[in-house]
């Protein structure tokens, strides 16, 4: 709260998506207005991080959420949010575990000495291909 209008990209969008998650345990909101909140911090989520890497030259959000490694379903799930129905809970669930996953290894890891990215490489490839298998369960149609 110090830091005001200068906070860090990072730490707003992490406190967003945790308040996000924070929302969805407590039971005190409908499905519709979840939907919303993970809607709106994934939406900022996108725009902020890749905002930095615009140049005068429009480039495609997909390029530059690449070259970031954000995953190119992620910015799909904005798109939708943005311009197209509103996904399902269970979509933005996983949408913001795996940003806050991006977040963790990208920022929080570097802030801590990498302390928090100690897992072996087998944990890694069986999270990638859980993930996998969770947006096929989700529902690939809505991206096609």
């Amino acid at each position: 709260s110090r830091y005001g209008p200068k906070m860090p990209l990072a730490v707003d969008c992490t406190a967003e998506l945790i308040r996000c998650k924070v929302l969805d345990s407590s039971g005190k909101l409908k499905s519709h207005e979840l939907i919303l909140s993970y809607g709106l911090a994934l939406v900022r989520f996108v725009n902020l991080i890749t905002e930095r890497k615009q140049k005068m030259v429009s480039i495609p959000l997909r390029q530059l959420a690449k070259e970031v490694d954000i995953p190119i379903w992620v910015v799909d799930l904005r798109h939708e949010l943005t311009h197209g129905k509103l996904p399902r809970l269970a979509l933005c669930r996983k949408g913001c575990d795996v940003v806050l996953d991006w977040l963790r290894k990208t920022y929080w890891s570097r802030q801590l000495g990498n302390n928090l990215c100690e897992e072996s490489e087998d944990e890694d490839e069986d999270e990638e291909q859980e993930g996998v298998e969770e947006n096929a369960e989700l529902g690939n149609d809505a991206w096609e």
